[in-house]
């Protein structure tokens, strides 16, 4: 049973010009798809014009994060009046972590010539950029658009991809890291050295941590089967664990809590999802959220308002604390009482 937990509403002071990491879908091969519309279910579908806007959303893999992105998208749709089955026809495609599917998926949709793509996550939304300069694409979970190559600019795009960064607020997270385990000495980084978004974030921790004059360490992995011997080598190395919003990591966390939690080394996590899943705190953004703002641009391509070209990548204007109640009684760290509101129980 999960407990509700509580928002904390952060206005960024500017437009977040920065971009991931970040990941989900459903556990689907990449040749699923979406039941087609045929007869009279068609004609219901239409919308008053007659046109059914054929929607593609490519999913890295599957995981809380990224399902949580996929589903903010869907819910802006629905609440501006685009309904799967009537207006829109949604065709949801999960890569399952594999680049080959993910490069399939694209050259689907592209021959598709849907009218709009979602891109959820660094590489699917690369790989849908290889494959056309024509059809619209949205991308999110996306730490650095600019960096992943994406766009000319954060702030004009320049041509057919924009969408919502999940960059995280790192100097706050690692604060955060400070006043939960303020004895920290050295803190050690988790993440996988081939995604662009977590290679970023580790380099504004690390920034951070010069700065403060506290040692590091890193452990990093190009798969999830690496993810158990890179945890089980670095907790005698640290006394703290940071792992950006990385998706091998993100769906890997009962892995990590099951080697953090009996060595008593906390670890603070990009975001929520990865809390409740076996980490044990984050100030981090909301992927709902993210998808949300996705789907609110998307309504304003579909509705001519608005071309993509122009329309500047965005951050989220809204961070949440998440702090796991059983791993913090399990490590023994006491919370304070300004934070006790934020602490959840994961889901039995």
């Amino acid at each position: 049973m999960k407990k509700s937990k509580k928002l904390l509403s952060m206005m960024l002071a500017g437009t977040m010009l920065c971009s991931l990491a970040a990941c989900g879908g459903n556990s689907d091969s990449a040749a699923d798809s979406a039941p087609a519309d045929t007869g009279a279910d068609a004609a219901q579908s239409e919308s008053t014009d007659g046109k059914v806007y054929q929607i593609g959303i490519i999913q890295m893999m599957d995981h809380v994060a990224l399902n949580g992105a996929k589903d903010g998208f869907i819910q802006a749709l629905a609440d501006n009046g685009y309904v799967d089955g009537e207006n829109i026809q949604i065709d949801w495609k999960n890569g399952n972590g594999d680049t080959n599917n993910l490069t399939t998926i694209a050259e689907q949709f592209a021959n598709d010539n849907k009218d709009l793509v979602l891109a959820i996550a660094t590489p699917a939304a690369q790989a849908m950029a290889s494959k056309t300069t024509t059809i619209p694409i949205l991308a999110t979970a996306v730490t650095d658009f600019e960096v992943a190559g994406l766009v000319e600019s954060n702030e004009k795009p320049g041509g057919n991809i924009s969408g919502t960064t999940d960059m995280n607020p790192i100097n706050e997270q690692m604060d955060l890291l400070f006043q939960l385990c303020p004895d920290t000495k050295t803190v050690g980084f988790l993440y996988n050295s081939s995604e662009d978004n977590s290679r970023l974030q580790i380099e504004k921790a690390k920034e951070y941590l010069d700065a403060k004059g506290v040692a590091y360490t890193e452990k990093t992995v190009s798969s999830q089967n690496e993810v158990q011997q890179a945890t089980q080598s670095i907790i005698s190395e640290c006394d703290a664990i940071y792992l950006p919003t990385d998706n091998i990591f993100a769906s890997s966390m009962p892995i990590v809590k099951d080697i953090t939690v009996p060595a008593k080394i906390p670890t603070f996590c990009g975001e929520s999802g990865m809390v409740e899943n076996g980490g044990f705190a984050t100030l981090g953004i909301t992927y709902p959220g993210l998808g949300y703002q996705a789907g609110e641009m998307a309504v304003q391509i579909l509705e001519g308002k608005a071309n993509i070209s122009e329309m500047p990548v965005v951050g989220s204007s809204e961070f949440e604390y998440c702090i796991n109640k059983e791993v913090a009684e399990a490590l023994g760290i006491e919370i304070p009482a300004e934070l006790q509101q934020y602490m959840i129980e994961p889901a039995a």
